[in-house]
């Protein structure tokens, strides 16, 4: 299973590694990474295997969520399941 992980807020040094180190922690695999900085604003997309995550979803949604409160970002991680039937008829 993957999920999508987006962050948005102001560009600063180690957001990158800061989620990254997140991930790890959690046992969740970066597979992707689509990212850019517009004026002084830093927007990430990540996909992410969570095949051998160590903590259940919802769990680890809540600890991005106050993850990046703390560091002035907004984060978000959402299932694939959430797209994929978004796409469904």
């Amino acid at each position: 299973m993957k999920i999508v992980i987006s962050v948005i807020g102001k560009d600063c040094v180690g957001i990158l590694a800061g989620v990254s180190n997140k991930c790890a922690e959690y046992g969740i695999n970066i597979i992707d990474v689509s990212q850019s900085v517009l004026q002084d604003m830093f927007c990430m997309i990540m996909i992410c295997d969570i095949s051998a995550m160590n903590v259940n979803f919802s769990e680890f949604a809540d600890i991005m969520s106050v993850y990046g409160q703390e560091k002035g970002l907004s984060i978000h991680a959402m299932h694939e399941d959430i797209f994929n039937s978004m796409h469904k008829i």
